[in-house]
C-alpha cells in the first residue's frame, strides 16, 4: 500500500472534522452518531477510524481546530505588539463569529460537565489558549505595569481565566438571546477593559 504524505493525512482529518462539524451543527454533539459522521464525509468507516477512533477524538479534533486557530492569530499579533486585554477578547471574538457554530460549542461544554474524558481533552485544549493568554497579557502588563504592584508575570497568570471567562458569556448571549447586539458587547469589554 503506497504511503501518504503528511499533507494528505492533514487534508484528510481536516475533511472528517469538516464533515463532524456539520453534523455537530445539525443534530447536536450528543444525537450524532459515528455512522451519521461516516454518511456525511462520503468515505467508508475504515477510512474514518484510521484517522480518529470515535466521536471523541473528533469533537477533540474540532475543539483544537478552532482554538488553535485562535491561538495562533493571538500569538502572531503578541509577537508584533502587545495586545491589551479589550483587544484579546476582540480577536478572540471575530474569531469565534468567523470560524467556530457557537451552539456546537455550547453542547461540548455541557456535556464536558458529565463526560470526565471530554472534560480532560477539552482542559489539555483550554490550558493551551490560557497558556498563550498569559503570554500575552504578561506583554502587555510590562508596557503597561498592574497598578496591584504585581509584576506583569504574576498578573497576566491572575487575570488570564477571568479574561477568558468573558468569551463563554459572549457565546452563550450570542446563541441564545435573539436580540443580542455583538458590536455592543464588543464595545463594552472597551469600556470594561483596558
Amino acid at each position: 500500500m503506497p504511503k501518504i504524505s503528511e499533507a494528505k493525512r492533514a487534508s484528510r482529518r481536516a475533511e472528517i472534522t469538516d464533515a463532524a462539524l456539520r453534523c455537530f451543527v445539525r443534530a447536536g454533539y450528543q444525537r450524532t452518531s459515528m455512522a451519521d459522521i461516516i454518511n456525511e464525509s462520503g468515505l467508508s468507516a475504515g477510512a474514518i477510524y484510521s484517522y480518529f477512533d470515535g466521536k471523541q477524538q473528533l469533537v477533540k479534533a474540532v475543539a483544537e481546530q478552532i482554538l488553535d486557530a485562535r491561538r495562533a492569530e493571538l500569538a502572531a499579533a503578541s509577537a508584533d505588539h502587545a495586545v491589551s486585554p479589550a483587544g484579546i477578547i476582540r480577536m478572540l471574538a471575530a474569531g469565534v463569529r468567523a470560524q467556530a457554530p457557537v451552539q456546537v460549542l455550547i453542547q461540548v461544554w455541557a456535556e464536558a460537565t458529565v463526560d470526565d474524558d471530554l472534560r480532560a481533552l477539552m482542559q489539555e485544549v483550554l490550558g493551551r489558549m490560557r497558556g498563550t493568554v498569559v503570554a500575552s497579557l504578561a506583554r502587555w502588563a510590562a508596557e503597561h505595569p498592574p497598578a496591584a504592584g504585581l509584576s506583569p508575570e504574576d498578573w497576566a497568570a491572575r487575570t488570564a481565566p477571568v479574561l477568558m471567562s468573558v468569551m463563554p458569556g459572549y457565546i452563550l448571549q450570542s446563541a441564545i438571546v435573539d436580540d443580542f447586539d455583538d458590536a455592543a458587547y464588543l464595545d463594552a469589554v472597551g469600556l470594561l477593559l483596558p
